[in-house]
């Protein structure tokens, strides 16, 4: 699933301009402090955390970047944290990239929105705003975010938020501990809210490399048996596997994805890096500009070949398993690895979707005949 949802002119603009490596969309973390503590989450941090406010971006530091974003090309941008309204300045720093014409997208958990910030909102329109419901139930949504509270002021967030008619879609992490509601929030979204509405299975260990989001991860079957339920979601995977396994290219390289192509990540402390995810070599902002960054250190690890062959080498499933470099070096500690729950996952849409695997060295989940859905 897309971080970004972008239109059928922004894809034709970011297919045209792969080769010339143009940084068309970047998201942004203006914190990784978070009034809520979920159970799942890769990167939050206590409020009460100094350290971290103290060493991330000032507002002059946040301005400067978006020119050079702008000035290298960025068209779209997502805010994203820890909690974006964390930082007092934020509306700030989210006005100056308006005023750079970039299409901005927010992401919230909505506990510190309010009327005032709603309002500004809506004078200031958004390209769009993102807002994670985790349950349908207050006993649900809590026993992920770890907050009492959080499940009425998430509410209330969406209601100011729609009553201004801005552009909202609401999501949610499929957990182990939230799956048994996860059609209803998807109906209760949709047919009661007239709102658009995603979900993701794919949980990773933390930036630090902890495993414990790892706890409340569903099963590949499960994560399977979910995208065969919706009709709708079983024929974008279909359609979309078809074409990725139709082409059937033998990668050479690390990375094979648009990160470091079309899009970019920047941490709270000015780290660039191809995505937020990869938690390899950053190039420090506060030192040197965008472009050097874009044009040197991410360049080199865009570029980086391959020094193994393992079966995810010449594997003609693998844009089907959600695995990609950053999730194998958080969960098996190299960016070439294979992580088995992935492997596994594709090879149960695969037979899923009644596509065949052709052999692709060796791989336990090939010749298994028991893993049907």
């Amino acid at each position: 699933m897309q971080t970004l949802a972008y239109n059928d002119l922004s894809g034709k603009i970011r297919a045209a301009s792969v080769n010339k490596r143009i940084p068309l969309y970047g998201m942004i973390e203006v914190t990784r402090r978070c009034p809520l503590t979920c159970v799942h989450c890769y990167n939050n941090l206590p409020l009460t955390d100094r350290e971290a406010a103290q060493n991330e971006l000032s507002l002059d530091e946040h301005c400067r970047i978006l020119d050079e974003i702008t000035d290298a090309g960025c068209l779209w941008l997502a805010y994203t944290g820890g909690e974006i309204f964390v930082r007092e300045d934020f509306l700030e720093i989210y006005a100056y990239a308006l005023k750079k014409g970039l299409l901005v997208t927010l992401f919230t958990n909505g506990l510190l929105l309010t009327p005032e910030i709603a309002d500004y909102l809506a004078r200031h329109r958004p390209y769009g705003i993102e807002i994670t419901l985790y349950g349908v139930t207050r006993e649900t949504h809590e026993r992920v975010t770890g907050v009492p509270g959080s499940f009425d002021r998430c509410m209330e967030a969406v209601r100011l938020l729609t009553s201004r008619r801005l552009p909202l879609t609401l999501k949610t992490m499929a957990l182990t501990i939230n799956e048994h509601e996860l059609w209803q929030i998807k109906a209760f979204v949709e047919e009661e809210l007239g709102l658009r509405f995603r979900y993701d299975p794919m949980i990773t260990p933390r930036l630090d490399r902890s495993r414990g989001p790892l706890a409340v991860r569903l099963s590949p079957r499960r994560v399977v048996e979910l995208d065969m339920h919706d009709p709708r979601i079983r024929s974008e995977w279909g359609k979309y596997a078809e074409s990725c396994v139709s082409a059937q290219r033998s990668e050479t390289q690390v990375y094979y994805c648009n990160a470091g192509i079309t899009g970019f990540g920047i941490d709270p402390y000015g780290g660039l890096n191809v995505c937020l995810f990869s938690p390899g070599g950053k190039y420090d902002l506060r030192t040197g500009s965008f472009l050097q960054g874009w044009e040197g250190l991410l360049r080199q690890e865009r570029i980086r070949s391959i020094s193994k062959q393992t079966k995810c080498t010449a594997c003609g499933i693998r844009e089907i398993c959600g695995m990609c470099p950053p999730n194998s070096e958080l969960e098996e500690g190299g960016p070439e690895n294979p992580v088995d729950f992935f492997c596994e996952v594709a090879h149960l849409r695969a037979r899923a979707l009644g596509l065949s695997v052709k052999p692709h060295g060796k791989c336990a989940y090939c010749s298994s005949s028991g893993n049907n859905i």
